[in-house]
């Protein structure tokens, strides 16, 4: 039986492990280089983002970091990835697509200590005859039981795995640019009677984007403020629609609010604002448009200019456990 374990795509981890004296701790890969390019970009300090003209070879590092608690060897390799439906899908596997030919690994088995920081180094290479658009790949950590030393061997109980994302362009002159446009807002109740808003947006420029930020509610009821509440994550491949969504706290008052949200997807951000009004339970929310969008371009060499160090901030676990973990952490209170 396998169990498989995926983190760090923007999911809940998942894991399971049938083999009792499995060892506890974790392991993690981050993103050593920054691509110089796009320091301003914050998809940059964490997935390996670039523009490349065909026939064009670059290298990036990634660091593997062992708090495991044993020796052990830890699987690196490419792998598959498409955005479909607002999200980025990962092939099973060693499943491969396109963008994963022309990736190799300068190792791809790395045996590791209690404690270790071990560098891999990335290699791309964008073949001469490569067309023009956007390729999605996985570098990938893998864990096994079949990697664990233990008497007779034994058949494989667990998978885990953490990865880094890699959005890569092909094309001649420079990087296409990235841009994308807030719609209308729906104001609802979930299944639980909790509040929730989604709000339409729709990627209008050259690259994949990461959309997530804020939404805030003020002029309520007796003149009462809300928020800002996250949104989740929203993955859109260029000119794909689709919708971010934010949870908000179930003694919120119907309205009528006014609303504020601040979305940002790599370098740009948007904001628009409006006026919404819950529904009550059983009943549709009424789509309300919002105007008044503001743009900010941020400027290169600024708080996110980084090179060449350990971006931590960029770092993805895996964690090993002897028994069942749970799925979902607990929600914060606000």
């Amino acid at each position: 039986m396998v169990l498989l374990c995926v983190a760090g795509l923007g999911v809940p981890a998942q894991a399971s492990a049938a083999d009792p004296a499995e060892d506890k701790g974790k392991f993690g890969i981050s993103l050593l280089d920054v691509t110089p390019s796009h320091r301003s970009d914050p998809r940059a300090l964490t997935k390996i983002v670039d523009h490349l003209a065909p026939g064009t070879v670059i290298r990036r590092r990634v660091l593997l970091i062992s708090e495991l608690h044993q020796r052990r060897v830890i699987g690196v390799y490419p792998g598959a990835a498409a955005i479909e439906n607002g999200k980025l899908r990962v092939g099973e596997g060693h499943a491969t697509n396109e963008l994963t030919s022309w990736i190799s690994l300068d190792q791809d088995r790395v045996n590791v200590s209690p404690g270790d920081k071990t560098p891999v180094e990335v290699t791309i290479r964008v073949p001469s005859t490569a067309t023009t658009g956007e390729r999605y790949a996985m570098v990938w950590a893998s864990l096994s039981s079949k990697d664990k030393a233990r008497p007779g061997g034994g058949q494989i109980d667990a998978v885990n795995r953490v990865g880094i994302r890699i959005y890569l362009n092909v094309g001649p002159g420079d990087e296409p640019p990235s841009d994308f446009t807030i719609g209308t807002m729906v104001p609802a109740l979930d299944d639980k009677g909790k509040p929730t808003v989604a709000v339409e947006v729709n990627n209008t420029g050259g690259r994949a984007l990461d959309i997530t930020g804020e939404v805030s509610l003020s002029d309520g009821p007796d003149d009462t403020r809300a928020g800002p509440f996250s949104f989740d994550t929203t993955t859109l491949a260029p000119g794909e629609p689709g919708k971010v969504t934010a949870s908000l706290p179930d003694n919120l008052a119907d309205g009528p609010w006014k609303v504020r949200v601040n979305l940002t997807g790599g370098t740009v951000t948007h904001s628009a604002a409006g006026t919404i009004t819950f529904p009550r339970a059983g009943e549709p929310g009424q789509p309300s448009r919002l105007s008044g969008v503001s743009t900010n371009w941020p400027t290169v060499g600024g708080a996110l200019a980084v090179a060449s160090a350990v971006v931590l901030a960029g770092l993805v676990w895996a964690a090993r456990r002897s028994r069942r973990m749970s799925a979902a952490a607990p929600r914060q209170a606000r």
